[in-house]
């Protein structure tokens, strides 16, 4: 076939379905790319001009849509991943059993590398019937929550602290703190007349807990465990 008999033939096609050629975005730019050169340099395709921006207003516009259904997938599945971690929380029937399962099956759901629970408490830390209760509970002494969430500054705490871990986190983590490397701090209030608590998620990943990321799901967990400790306590 001759390169004018295949010309002619193009043509036919293109006049016989035009939409094929404006539905196909490689092909367009093509065509729009050989019309600014014949033109030359010494005019301004205004046309042109406005396409490339509003080519690079949709690439933005598709790039901020990705990006917001994956935020929006993220989301639901952190907060599918609380409810069942809560749903497990509350299913043990003696404190014992409760704490056991916070440091274990909670943990993994959850997907942190430890759990641990401060109760302020003048008692001696040694006491057998806390060392009962194994690694979970740590027994600290009136003061220590508060001074462990301020990090040394001076400004008060909020009530969900994300961070890395700090030079003081042996009192919390034991031997574990030599490897954990960011926690969650949740604040926990158990009512009038009683000390605070502090509930504290930690994982060997630096960069899983940061003060960049929202807290409205820790708090929720956080919110459940206070009364999930209320019952205990009472």
């Amino acid at each position: 076939m001759t390169e004018s008999a295949l010309a002619d033939q193009i043509r036919e096609k293109i006049i016989a379905d035009p939409d094929a050629i404006l539905e196909d975005h490689d092909l367009m730019k093509a065509l729009i790319a050989a019309n600014e050169r014949a033109m030359g340099t010494n005019i301004i395709d205004l046309r042109g001009v406005a396409m490339e921006r509003l080519e690079a207003r949709l690439d933005r516009l598709e790039d901020t849509h990705r990006s917001v259904i994956a935020a929006a997938y993220e989301n639901l599945a952190g907060t599918n991943q609380v409810h069942r971690a809560v749903l497990k929380m509350l299913d043990p029937l003696e404190f014992e059993e409760f704490l056991k399962n916070l440091g274990t099956e909670v943990a993994d759901i959850l997907r942190v590398d430890c759990v641990r629970l401060v109760l302020e408490s003048p008692r001696n830390e040694d006491d057998p019937a806390l060392n009962r209760l194994g690694d979970v509970l740590c027994v600290a002494e009136p003061g220590f929550i508060a001074e462990y969430m301020r990090g040394g500054r001076n400004a008060q705490p909020r009530t969900v602290v994300l961070r890395q871990t700090l030079p003081q986190s042996h009192a919390i983590y034991g031997d574990s703190a030599d490897w954990i490397r960011s926690e969650a701090l949740m604040r926990l209030d158990f009512g009038p007349g009683r000390l605070p608590g502090l509930l504290v998620m930690g994982a060997e990943d630096p960069h899983l807990f940061k003060p960049s990321q929202g807290t409205d799901l820790l708090s929720f967990f956080a919110g459940v465990f206070e009364r999930a400790m209320r019952r205990w306590l009472g």
